[in-house]
């Protein structure tokens, strides 16, 4: 059972049920803490992320719900800040640290939205090379901590979310590989928590979390820790999350 939530979204950016309706799952559940963390404003993806008014009204709300359950549950303003999300102007509990997009020469990738525009940005504007891609992401990872100030650091490689079975490039290719190593070497000196994020899972791409298993026992073995979290969008995807098998990563 999962006993907390930390990645979540809700009707504020771009989740499917509203906050109170995931909090009263969460609830059900049996979970102790809940954590909202709705994505902050970013000029690169207006469909998902808040406007600052709407984070005003997000915070407001949150903090509503604290009060209101105050007795039931332990309840978490937080915020998942992208690269190139604006500051908040408000205090939170925590922040999210994650990469969505890659800049490259002017132009925005959104490196998760679907595999055909992917693939499409790989041959337009890296020149059919999928590893300038990943590399520019991964530079991009490495630095989220300086760039963002976050307490966890949000699906370290998201850029593999359609590439489970190698679709798109090669997990095991040096270029590949050398790039997160860098990047997680970065981030390790930082001392901040590394997410297992269940995402993909909960929304049908993936079957299995981010970090890959390979980068997991990476960080592992160097002494990262880590969080657990759904990145849930509706509470569907909290109650698949609740019984998902982590025993892979040593997580009961």
């Amino acid at each position: 059972m999962r006993t907390y939530d930390l990645h979540t979204h809700s009707t504020f950016c771009d989740g499917k049920n509203t906050p109170e309706e995931m909090l009263l799952t969460a609830i059900d559940l049996g979970m102790t803490t809940y954590g909202f963390s709705g994505h902050a404003n970013a000029f690169t993806d207006p469909e998902c992320s808040m406007t600052p008014e709407k984070m005003i009204a997000y915070r407001d709300e949150v903090l509503r719900l604290r009060e209101k359950y105050k007795d039931r549950i332990r309840v978490l303003l937080g915020l998942e800040m992208d690269w190139f999300s604006s500051p908040p102007g408000f205090d939170c509990d925590y922040t999210i640290g994650s990469v969505h997009t890659v800049e490259w020469n002017g132009r925005y990738i959104t490196v998760d939205w679907s595999a055909d525009r992917l693939w499409n940005w790989i041959a337009e504007v890296f020149g059919g090379d999928p590893y300038l891609l990943t590399s520019r992401y991964y530079e991009m990872v490495g630095q989220i901590v300086d760039r963002t100030g976050c307490d966890i650091i949000g699906h370290f490689d998201l850029v593999s979310k359609f590439n489970e079975q190698n679709e798109i490039f090669d997990s095991n290719d040096p270029r590949y590989v050398q790039a997160w190593q860098a990047a997680a070497d970065r981030l390790l000196k930082t001392g901040k928590r590394f997410e297992i994020n269940a995402g993909a899972i909960m929304r049908g791409y993936r079957k299995t979390p981010y970090p890959s298993m390979a980068i997991y026992t990476y960080l592992k073995e160097r002494g990262a820790s880590f969080v657990v979290n759904s990145d849930g969008h509706a509470c569907d995807h909290l109650r698949r999350f609740a019984s998902f098998d982590f025993s892979a990563y040593g997580i009961e």
